[in-house]
């Protein structure tokens, strides 16, 4: 890793704590496109984010990796197989924090400042690493921006038939204003992106650590061949399915799993909005759905108050249905880590929910 003095942190912490920028509330990235940098990616966690690690102070000669959220620290943990403890990963948002609503504290932006591989998700809600790259203490540091990875494949973000949009109005036609255009960032919740990212998580990795560039390299294939064996799995399940249609009343991160399979949508709000609360109009718009397609199950995502789920069953004719939560993964707690939780467990129980939905 690229060695700080003692100094050269202190003088960087003031730098930092200069320009320190809060995170923006919306998520997804503006209709300019994805920005891009060349630096890279370290590993820790300040207490404030659940890791209690001093690393303002640390001298590891290890490799340093940042990871942003919860699937990109599991990939790269796959694919460093026996080399992990060789590494110190960090996982930056690990104390159940949703990207969204995250704030960077001064450690975190030192340890994200000074590492050797830098991985994150590139939406509105990382808008505060621009900042945290330009002032690079690492000069050799890589970045791994996953939007940037899928280009042209990142999906714009929509609004369908019956969502409620900002002004708490629910849309009678999916459609989003050009001038509004954001796109979806929830690009982990794919199998075949994860596929994908764990290819250019492998090839960083070994351009930083060529002397084990061939085992991440096989690690990172046998993990993919894991997760196209899920992704079938997923395929089969839909096809053989009796209903192609799931209804969230809840925010919906699920526009890139959806889409892998020609699932139809209904749901409360956007994957990115900051709404809580659902208009009457949107609650009997949903209601009347699950009316209409004689649904047997309404949708949440993780940690919901199931508040909007239950107002919309009860306006509905048999008031009989189920509620079920597929998780997105945002706010994975450093102990669910601890205790074994990966991004094939969930993937895997995600998929077993669907089964039991559809």
């Amino acid at each position: 890793m690229h060695k700080l003095t003692n100094k050269f942190r202190k003088l960087l912490l003031s730098a930092v704590t200069i320009g320190t920028v809060g995170l923006l509330a919306g998520c997804g990235v503006s209709a300019s496109g994805v920005e891009s940098d060349n630096s890279g990616v370290t590993e820790s966690q300040s207490e404030a984010n659940g890791s209690g690690q001093n690393y303002a102070g640390s001298d590891s000669q290890k490799l340093q990796i940042v990871a942003t959220i919860f699937p990109e620290y599991d990939w790269v943990k796959e694919i460093l197989g026996e080399q992990a403890d060789n590494v110190e990963l960090t996982l930056l948002l690990g104390n159940g924090t949703d990207m969204h609503s995250f704030q960077p504290t001064m450690e975190d932006i030192l340890k994200v400042s000074t590492c050797d591989i830098f991985i994150y998700v590139g939406g509105e809600s990382d808008a505060w690493v621009a900042d945290v790259l330009k002032g690079a203490g690492n000069p050799n540091r890589k970045v791994v921006n996953l939007m940037e990875v899928l280009g042209d494949q990142v999906k714009e973000e929509e609004i369908v038939e019956g969502m409620q949009d900002e002004d708490g109005h629910a849309h009678e036609d999916g459609h989003t204003h050009d001038d509004d255009l954001e796109y979806d960032e929830h690009v982990w919740l794919s199998l075949k992106n994860a596929s994908l990212f764990c290819d250019t998580i492998s090839s960083i990795l070994a351009d930083a650590d060529p002397e084990h560039s061939k085992l991440y390299q096989q690690n990172a294939d046998t993990y993919e061949e894991r997760l196209a064996v899920l992704d079938q799995e997923y395929k089969t399940t839909v096809e053989q399915s009796q209903f192609k249609t799931v209804l969230f009343a809840d925010r919906f991160p699920f526009r890139y799993l959806t889409d892998d399979y020609e699932l139809t949508y209904y749901a409360a709000f956007t994957g990115c909005s900051a709404e809580t609360d659902a208009s009457f109009e949107t609650i009997t718009f949903l209601a009347g759905k699950l009316d209409e397609l004689k649904l047997p199950v309404v949708f949440t995502i993780e940690n919901s108050d199931q508040k909007i789920a239950k107002a919309v069953i009860e306006n509905t004719k048999t008031k009989d249905q189920k509620i079920l939560s597929l998780n997105s993964m945002q706010s994975v707690t450093k102990k669910e880590v601890e205790e074994g939780t990966t991004y094939l467990s969930i993937m895997e129980n995600n998929l077993e929910i669907l089964k039991e939905a559809l």
